[in-house]
């Protein structure tokens, strides 16, 4: 039935596409057609250029001009009105790039600072480069009026990644009413072939923040699929060559952690020492290597803690640099989720201790021995990327509480990670690609190999795209720490088709997929659920132009549909629509967004293996969502998203209440000058009547549970586990508030400070069974499993760019959580605000100093 439903779908896009390419049907081609491409020449210089933002040697005025910059928003089309001038030259070691940007007054060239990668209320002048000219993959460099940098790399699979930092400089100057760029970047910071006479992919980009423009010499149509094959040509640069790209960035660092929580006989200050090094090596003109030695992670971002009801993971996010930076390769497909490398280890949580023993030390991280990244793009389009990072053995230290003694405990024995991706870039904006990813683990456990394969092939109009994806996972071996039991998912498959319509103001598609059963791709990457059918149709109607009062309008509207793959059962099925608008006049941002959803049956929740047999029955709903943002370049500006999904009755329980569920986020910020800011956001959320498990489960020692597992057909002195499973409704309220201050002292030193509280409250109101086939009888449990969580945090980040690529950075971090449970859990935020505040909290303050030392700088020079 899904597969005749998509292929209906199909045959319907197929038709209707077949029509609409007849000229008759096309509606406003030259909005969905590529503008002209423009053509820019580089000129040669034998002499120095003085890098100081004035453009006052003599040879700026020789080389060509580009100007004539095209709007790109808030109006697509029209020609600037203030001109930008930019000019191109060139050595043996560098790309030197001029721009002037013309504008009213002084006043109008507005310049906030900021840290490094980070966009404020500021114009910015970029370059754009696609050194292969391959229309996928490029390089952008920017900087602000205030000298800040930012760099990013383009690609299919990472889209625009500010992750990417590369080594370069820049001088920025405000003269009259005029402002002034001066880039240098070196060939060391970029990949291009070893061709004697060069062609790049060439655009400029301008934002005049005054009124909320930008500008592109080479025409960008925001109704044309891409952005990297919207840009115009480079010429003129000849007989450079690919230089050694050899760098070593050796690190130390120390620490100092004071855990008032630590165990006895441990000490609660601790210091420690560290020492590494990054190195890049320039196999050659396309290929890199990027290897990090004894990594040090320890001052990134504290993670987003948070009560977890559901009955998957939680996703957090990479903060880790090595593991953001040129990864645009080993992402595609959605094969990679980094936080795998270094994770919790795989028996953490299964340490056995005995009646007179005692946890004393379990790590909960896996420590890199390091990480190897080799990646690039030959000039026939080629992109071949491997990874590889090795992780150590870790051990558990448990205590005897009469002698003393200590034994370890193994929880992850020594593995390998490691990708392999070769994805070839074709013409009309197409790809196929091939990605293999691999865990091995050393002793008595598992390996795990994923293969999957995936395609873009669109038209030469490219106006029309086919995408599709297959990928097998195979996994061998036993579960860990056991010699006799085999591990799950041995084999497994998944596959998607998507047909779509993916340029002009109405873009549509239709999409197929399956997931097996034993689809499972969790040791590298990440997968909530597999075991589904999915189909879905979609589409979207865009407004690029203003009109009536607003800038532009953009809408989507789609209806899906998922089915268990085994047993073949019905899922879910979900009406989804929105739309977004900005004002014209005020540049403020609204929009809306609208689900859906018939009564769906979760097969999750209940947590039984193998799924199809228990399942809980959500009743039909419909969600209600919308947003307003103001207009950032105000010195105060706010964020306003809030949402209500309201439930039908469960008919099969006419006296159980109605579920509901609210949303509200007030984000207000406040820029004090062009230094100095603050950010404040508070997240609340509450789920009225949410029919859940259990958390934390039935424990057989508790003497109510015990009686419950007996009630629920399991046996406690056999062992046996309940048949059926204990369901609560539950009020479950959520609060998170993270306060931010940001200075800025200079475009390289930076001091930023981030706060965070999160509680979660969660009240039972009473307890049900739930049967096969998704029954529910009231349960006569009657222990208190009220429950709240508490998380606090503050990250202060001091970071001073003394020399590029070098940086000296000292972090200090608290943090503090508490878990109350039954008559201690309280619904009241300034009492759980207090409780953590008063909770002992873990203190480290550490300070790292990264030195960044080329070979091409370093070298002898000749003559």
């Amino acid at each position: 039935m899904p597969f005749f439903f998509f292929l209906l779908s199909l045959l319907c896009l197929v038709g209707k596409a077949t029509a609409q390419q007849q000229p008759a049907a096309a509606a406003s081609p030259a909005a969905a057609t590529l503008a002209p491409k423009k053509q820019m020449q580089a000129i040669r210089i034998t002499d120095a250029i003085k890098l100081d933002g004035l453009l006052d040697e003599a040879v700026w005025q020789q080389a060509p001009v580009a100007t004539q910059f095209i709007q790109n928003r808030p109006n697509p089309g029209p020609p600037e009105k203030h001109p930008t001038e930019v000019r191109i030259l060139y050595d043996d070691a560098n790309l030197y790039i001029g721009a002037v940007m013309h504008d009213v007054s002084a006043d109008s060239i507005l310049r906030e600072l900021t840290p490094r990668d980070n966009f404020g209320n500021t114009d910015f002048f970029g370059i754009f480069l696609d050194t292969y000219q391959d229309k996928l993959n490029g390089y952008g460099f920017f900087v602000t009026t205030g000298g800040v940098q930012m760099d990013a790399r383009y690609s299919p699979a990472g889209g625009e990644d500010f992750n990417w930092n590369a080594v370069w400089d820049s001088r920025t100057s405000i003269r009259g009413t005029d402002w002034i760029a001066e880039m240098r970047i070196p060939y060391s910071a970029i990949r291009f072939s070893s061709l004697p006479e060069q062609q790049w992919g060439l655009n400029f980009m301008r934002q005049r923040k005054k009124e909320n423009q930008a500008f592109f010499w080479n025409e960008v149509k925001p109704a044309v699929d891409g952005f990297v094959n919207q840009w115009g040509t480079l010429t003129g640069v000849r007989d450079v060559k690919p230089p050694l790209r050899l760098s070593l960035t050796p690190y130390i660092s120390s620490y100092v952690n004071h855990n008032p929580l630590s165990e006895d006989g441990t000490r609660p200050t601790t210091t420690s020492f560290n020492g590494g090094a990054d190195i890049k090596w320039g196999i050659n003109e396309s290929f890199t290597l990027d290897a990090t030695l004894v990594p040090d992670f320890g001052q990134v971002q504290s993670d987003n803690q948070v009560l977890n009801l559901s009955p998957f993971e939680v996703q957090f996010n990479e903060n880790r640099q090595f593991f953001t930076e040129g990864t645009e390769l080993f992402t595609k497909g959605n094969l990679f989720y980094s936080r795998r490398v270094g994770a919790t280890p795989i028996g953490f949580y299964d340490v056995a201790v005995g009646d007179k023993e005692k946890l004393v030390k379990n790590p909960s991280e896996t420590r890199l021995l390091n990480a190897t990244k080799v990646s690039g793009r030959t000039s026939k389009g080629l992109g071949i990327g491997v990874f590889n990072a090795l992780s150590n053995d870790v051990y558990a230290t448990v205590r005897n509480t009469e002698s003393g003694e200590e034994r370890e405990v193994l929880t992850q024995p020594f593995s390998n990670y490691s990708i392999l991706v070769l994805d070839q870039s074709l013409k009309n904006n197409s790809y196929v690609s091939l990605i293999n990813t691999n865990v091995t683990r050393a002793g008595r456990t598992y390996d795990a190999n994923v293969t999957g394969g995936l395609f873009r092939l669109a038209n030469k109009k490219n106006s029309y795209a086919v995408t599709g994806q297959v990928n097998y996972s195979r996994r061998r071996g036993n579960v860990f720490g056991s010699d006799t039991v085999q591990i799950d998912n041995r084999d497994g498959y998944k596959y998607r088709l998507d047909v779509s319509k993916i340029s002009g103001n109405f873009t549509y598609g239709v999409a197929h997929g399956i997931e097996s059963n034993t689809y499972d791709p969790n040791d590298l990457g990440i997968l909530f659920s597999n075991n589904a059918i999915s189909q879905e149709v979609y589409g979207n109607y865009n407004i690029y132009k203003p009109f009536w009062k607003v800038n532009r309008l953009n809408t989507y509207f789609g209806v899906s549909h998922s089915l268990l793959y085994r047993p073949t059962l019905f899922q879910s099925a979900n009406f989804y629509s929105g739309a977004n608008t900005t004002f014209t006049k005020s540049f403020l941002s609204t929009g809306f967004n609208l689900n859906i959803d018939p009564r769906n049956n979760d097969y999750f929740e209940p947590r039984k293996e193998p799924l199809g047999e228990y399942y809980v029955r959500v009743p039909g709903s419909v969600n209600v969502g919308g947003y307003i943002s103001t207009d950032y370049r105000k010195k105060l500006a706010f964020d306003v998203n809030a949402g209500i999904r309201t439930y039908s009755r469960d008919e099969r329980l006419p006296a159980r209440p109605r579920r509901m569920g609210y949303g509200l986020t007030i984000s207000p910020r406040y820029r004090v000058n062009n230094k100095l800011n603050f950010r404040y956001e508070a997240d609340w959320n509450l789920r009225q009547n949410q029919i859940g498990f259990v958390n934390g489960g039935l424990d057989s020692e508790e003497p109510l549970d015990s009686a419950m597992i007996r009630q629920l057909g399991g046996s406690v002195p056999l062992g046996l586990a309940p048949k059926d499973v204990l369901l609560g409704r539950r009020q479950v309220v959520t609060v998170s508030n993270v306060l931010s201050v940001g200075y800025t002292f200079t475009n390289r030193m930076s001091l930023t400070v981030r706060t965070r509280h999160y509680t979660s409250t969660v009240r039972y109101q009473d307890f049900a069974r739930l049967h096969p086939g998704g029954e529910e009888t009231p349960a006569d449990y009657r222990r208190n499993r009220d429950n709240t969580y508490n998380a606090f945090n503050v990250d202060a980040v001091y970071s001073w760019w003394f020399a590029p690529g070098s940086q000296v950075s000292i972090v200090w971090k608290n943090a503090g959580t508490n878990f109350l449970q039954a008559n201690e859990a309280t619904p009241l935020y300034f009492d759980n605000l207090s409780n953590t505040i008063n909770t002992p909290h873990n203190n480290n303050v550490s300070i790292k100093i990264l030195y960044y030392l080329d070979y091409l700088a370093l070298r002898p020079r000749r003559g």
